[in-house]
């Protein structure tokens, strides 16, 4: 391939990851930038070398240069520019969570098949070393069948409410705002979930207009149960920890170490055997996120993480913030 893809990057906050993947890609040239804060429009626009900067993202649509963009927006804009920029003849890789609403993801669901763009939810949990390596395990046997996964989004939002305190908004759900981070990786290592029962309460940001704990139990197909705690007021560093329980072997793992916990069932009278397995640490691995999409561009392949994805994702995350609202089980609708 002689010309490269022109990518465009939109929400420059949280963006900066998307702009090193794009730089350290051979495939790819950053060709457009677009941020409400001229401050950091103009930092990164210096920082990449990048001949087009703007503040609103309208003004990007009808740019010939551009083949690729990111969105990386507050999650409330996410269906409203990657449908604009799918019609405009752009494949759009769309950070988590794909929309706050599920007649958003179905909206977007729609557009892919209107305009045959592709479209990639970015749930870069997928691409962390320690979670695609249990998944690996899990999927060998190593473990053999699985009966119960849990994961948690523990995160201190207090002194990270966002530029212009977008993560405050009540039109925010941190069950899936955050949480969806622990809800797709479950999701994506148990199987498609049926049924969620959920509590939630609002003692550490009493500030702000949303629950700040919630704790959902999954029914998972082929009988597996999940839990996912999900806590953006907590007092304790951002971490992800997971365990994978299977009849076979466990695995406990996390986003930020350099290593995975691996206990074996002992056989013929012999004592489990535990084993700590080397990872890399790549906690937002969008480098290799951007790698991927790009991959499936140049191949014409299907994204691993799509439009239906992200939608099932949503709704299932959705599902647990409406049992706890509604002081019921919910069934997860299927898309």
């Amino acid at each position: 391939m002689s010309k490269k893809f022109g990518a465009a990057v939109i929400g420059l906050k949280m963006g900066d990851y998307h702009l090193v993947g794009y730089k350290q890609n051979p495939h790819t040239e950053i060709v457009a930038i677009c941020d409400t804060d001229p401050v950091i429009l103009a930092e990164k626009q210096k920082e990449y070398g990048v001949p087009v900067a703007v503040k609103d993202y309208r003004e990007l649509l009808g740019n010939k240069d551009i083949d690729i963009v990111s969105v990386v927006t507050p999650d409330y804009y996410h269906a409203e520019q990657s449908i604009a920029f799918m019609e405009d003849g752009k494949d759009v890789l769309c950070d988590k969570p794909m929309t706050p609403n599920v007649q958003e993801a179905k909206d977007i669901i729609k557009s892919v098949k209107k305009t045959g763009r592709k479209f990639m939810v970015g749930q870069v949990c997928r691409y962390s070393p320690q979670f695609a390596f249990s998944k690996k395990l899990v999927e060998k046997g190593d473990i053999g069948e699985l009966f119960f996964v849990e994961s948690e989004y523990a995160h201190d939002y207090s002194g990270v409410p966002g530029v212009g305190n977008w993560r405050v908004d009540p039109r925010r759900e941190p069950f899936l705002g955050g949480g969806c981070h622990a809800v797709d990786l479950v999701r994506w290592i148990a199987g498609e979930a049926e049924e969620v029962s959920a509590y939630s309460n609002h003692k550490c940001l009493t500030t702000w207009p949303v629950n700040d704990c919630t704790v959902a139990i999954y029914k998972f197909e082929n009988n597996v149960i999940g839990k996912v705690f999900v806590s953006v007021g907590c007092i304790r560093p951002y971490t992800m920890r997971s365990v994978f329980y299977g009849v076979d072997g466990t695995i406990v793992c996390d986003n930020r170490s350099p290593y995975i916990h691996v206990c074996r069932k002992g056989y013929f009278g012999k004592k489990p055997a535990f084993m700590t397995l080397p990872a890399d640490v790549a906690d937002h691995n969008v480098s290799d996120e951007i790698a991927d999409f790009v991959d499936c561009l140049l191949n014409n392949k299907p994204v691993p993480m799509d439009e239906t994805e992200g939608a099932k994702t949503v709704i299932a995350a959705l599902s647990a913030a409406q049992s706890a609202r509604e002081g019921r089980p919910v069934k997860i609708e299927k898309i």
